[in-house]
């Protein structure tokens, strides 16, 4: 799948989700970039997509990461789906996943 350049960051209003042991990991010398990711299948209004962890992330707005959820998916999902800040949006991710 190619992916949007961009993520939709899913700010958790509660629980967390920590990173699972058994995310899939493209390390960052394989695609030359800064940072290393664990990724995570996942499906939003039932199109595939994915959770991004960088190894780096610190949390944004406050929140520590396992309470963000960054989202990718092959289109911007802000503008197909119309959403705004604070709109509530569900993720799926499969057990085996996790």
């Amino acid at each position: 799948m190619r992916l949007f350049p961009g993520t939709l960051n899913v700010h958790l209003s509660t629980g967390s989700y920590p990173t699972p042991a058994k995310a899939l990991r493209l390390e960052k010398e394989e695609y030359g970039g800064r940072v290393s990711i664990s990724i995570v299948p996942c499906k939003i209004f039932g199109r595939k997509a994915f959770i991004l962890r960088p190894d780096t992330d610190t949390g944004k707005h406050g929140d520590p990461p396992d309470k963000i959820l960054e989202i990718a998916t092959d289109v911007n999902l802000r503008d197909t789906y119309r959403l705004k800040d604070g709109d509530i949006v569900e993720v799926e991710v499969a057990e085996n996943s996790v």
